[in-house]
Order: C-alpha cells, then structure tokens, then sequence
C-alpha cells in the first residue's frame, strides 16, 4: 500500500502493529553468466516465466533477482521458506544458462553496463535521480522484526543504530568494485549513501513526528510514497515492522538467516526493555556515523566507540559478549542454532575477508564471482529443500 496526503486526509499513517515478534527476510540477488562470471540480465526471463510470484521480484537492474519470506516465525523457517524460492530459480537458471551469486556488489561488471527493469516506478525513479539511481548496482538483504506499536517501532529503531556497525561487518561483503579493491569491507553502503533519502535514519522523538516528517516529504514532492525512504533502518507502517537495511547480501542463505537471527534478538530485547518502562538510550549521531564508517571500512577488525565519551571497542570482542547475553532469548524465540551460525560465522571471517583470500590466491576477479556462485549454491543443495 502507498501512503499520500490523499489518501489520508487527515494526514494519518496507521502503523499495523504485529502481536508477534514474526520475521521476514528479503535478499538481493546477482544474475550471473556462468562461463564469463558476468552480471546477466535475465529477469524479464525470469519474471515472464513464473508470472506474479509472491517470493520472487523484480529490482531495478535486470541483472537482479530478489527473494522474499512470508510472515516467519524463526529464521529456520525464513531459511526453508528462502531455500524453497531458491531451487524455483535454479530449476530456470538452468533452462536459460545463467546462475546467481550473493555479495554486495559484483567485483567487476559496470553499473553502465546493466539494464532497467521495464517497470514505471523504475523508470520514474531513474528519471528524477538520474546517475544516483542508475550507479545503484548493489545488492542487500533486508530483515523485517514485528513490533506492537508505531511508538516501539521509534524507540527501539533509535536505539538499534547501536548495533550498525556490528550487523554491517557480519553481513559485510563488497570489497571490490569496477575490477578494483575499494579498501573496504563494505562499499556498498557507501554506494547506497548517494541517493536523496539513504542512509543513516533521522532521530525522531515519537511515531507522530514520523508521520508529519512522511507527510511534508510527500506534500514537498520530495517522495511519492514512503517506499522511497532508504533508510539504514526504518518503520514499515503497513507491516508492522522495524526493517534493518544496512546489510550487505551475504555470501549463502544459511549466513543470511543468522544475521536474521541476531537482528529479531536484539529487536525483542529492546521491545521488553521498552515494555518494562526502561529509556532506551540512542548513541549521539555522530558516534552512529563514525562507526557505521569504521564497520564499512574495516568490517570485523573495526574498533567502534561503545558510548557517548569515546571508550572503543573491538567488535571481535563485542559481538561474542552479545551473543552470550541474547542465548536465553534466542532459546525462547526458537533460534539458538542460528545465534550460534553468528560465531561461526566470526571464526571463518565475513564474505569480504573470504572473497580477499580467494582473489590473493588466484589473482582473478572471476573466481572470486565462481566461489561465490558455488557457496550459495552449495547452501540450496544442502537445504533438502524442494522447489
């Protein structure tokens, strides 16, 4: 559904709060060529073959595919309900000679280089953006948490900007870009922080001054619907969800659901703090950004400011103390075995130290896009999940 002034009238944006602290997940594909580890349009193919899917979407560049949850309780069910999406897509690629990978952006193949959806939202976008929009040849995943109330969704997404740098360095997975190494662990998010309304969510007092700020966008014409905030984090009134968008696309579905996990944990344990009447206390902004900044740039090896008079800390140190604090809940929510994929995904190091090590032994940037295409694939095979 899309919100205007016009279809409220008086000026209202009902927040559709879930009972249930359900989950969905929504990953970003690349569509690979499997001889040249090129990117490959091949969603018009994709889309005119299975029609209007409920799991399966179109995004702005025909070299992307994005799959969708439903509603999940636990992230082992959003890793079948994912895996099962996955095997459709196989199943064509296969027919039509192209694979997938996961990462935040494909090391060598050009923006310049990829096709539009033909879409009208597409259209219209890159019309009024121009280069922002047609650059965006990135890709992420996207982790939606219910919360009760539009005023939750506030206090807990101010509060959650805390745990940026953590989930970005986790998800991290974009250190090379137009055959080049950025430097980074993530430029992706970088890349994303070009367009008008990404990045960094604005501190707001209440889920009312979320809505006025929505309205006086849309009546300022600087958005048409509330779609069009990109967000690092965001509510999603129609939901009834807190989204999490600053992850990079992992490298497997499995790595994916564990992020999913460790975000919902968070999310619930803020969500109880709420109810219990506690301030939840937000970083000041600055502090948000620089470690947003450092996650980017040195992902897991990043040292990140823990409070508001400067004491660091390395998130290799951090993350752990985490997981050790959220385990009863990660009991009580049904995900304890995918908490646990966060440490081993620790130990064997984020997407882009892998791809790194890949690229120092083979000096080739299309085995990095091989290795790739072969985890996520591997991931689907093991799922035992039918398409």
């Amino acid at each position: 559904m899309h919100y205007s002034l016009t279809d409220h009238p008086a000026a209202l944006i009902p927040f559709k709060g879930s009972p249930a602290p359900t989950i969905g997940v929504e990953i970003e594909l690349q569509i690979v060529n499997p001889d040249t580890q090129a990117l490959q349009s091949g969603s018009v193919d994709i889309m005119n073959r299975i029609g209007d899917h409920p799991r399966i979407k179109p995004e702005l560049t025909q070299s992307t595919i994005e799959v969708i949850t439903g509603i999940c309780q636990t992230p082992y069910d959003a890793y079948h309900d994912l895996a099962g999406s996955m095997r459709e897509l196989y199943d064509i690629g296969d027919e039509l000679g192209f694979t997938y990978a996961s990462a935040g952006t494909h090391p060598f193949s050009s923006w310049s280089g990829q096709d539009i959806y033909p879409n009208e939202r597409y259209n219209q976008l890159v019309e009024r953006i121009q280069w922002a929009a047609r650059r965006l040849n990135i890709y992420g995943i996207h982790v939606h948490v219910g919360v009760g109330s539009g005023e939750k969704a506030i206090a807990i997404g101010n509060a959650l900007t805390y745990y940026i740098p953590h989930l970005l360095a986790l998800s991290a997975s974009s250190p090379f870009v137009d055959y080049e190494d950025s430097g980074l662990d993530s430029c992706r998010v970088k890349l994303f922080e070009v367009m008008p309304t990404a990045g960094l969510p604005y501190r707001l007092a209440n889920y009312g001054e979320f809505q006025r700020f929505m309205n006086t966008l849309i009546n300022a014409n600087a958005i048409q619907t509330i779609r069009e905030i990109w967000w690092d984090i965001r509510p999603h009134p129609n939901y009834g969800t807190l989204e999490l968008r600053i992850c990079d696309a992992p490298a497997t579905i499995k790595d994916c659901c564990a992020i999913a996990a460790l975000t919902q944990c968070i999310v619930v344990h803020l969500d109880r703090l709420y109810d219990r009447g506690y301030s939840l206390d937000a970083m000041n902004r600055w502090i948000v950004r620089e470690n947003k900044w450092r996650a980017s740039r040195f992902g897991l090896d990043a040292q990140i400011i823990i409070d508001n008079d400067g004491t660091q800390a390395l998130l290799m140190d951090e993350i752990p103390q985490i997981l050790d604090n959220l385990r009863p809940l990660a009991e009580e929510l049904g995900c304890p075995n995918e908490l646990n994929d966060i440490q081993d995904l620790l130990n064997r190091g984020n997407s882009s130290s892998r791809q790194r090590a890949v690229f120092q032994e083979t000096q080739d940037l299309k085995e990095v896009v091989r290795y790739l295409s072969d985890q996520l694939r591997a991931d689907i095979e093991r799922s035992g999940v039918a398409g």
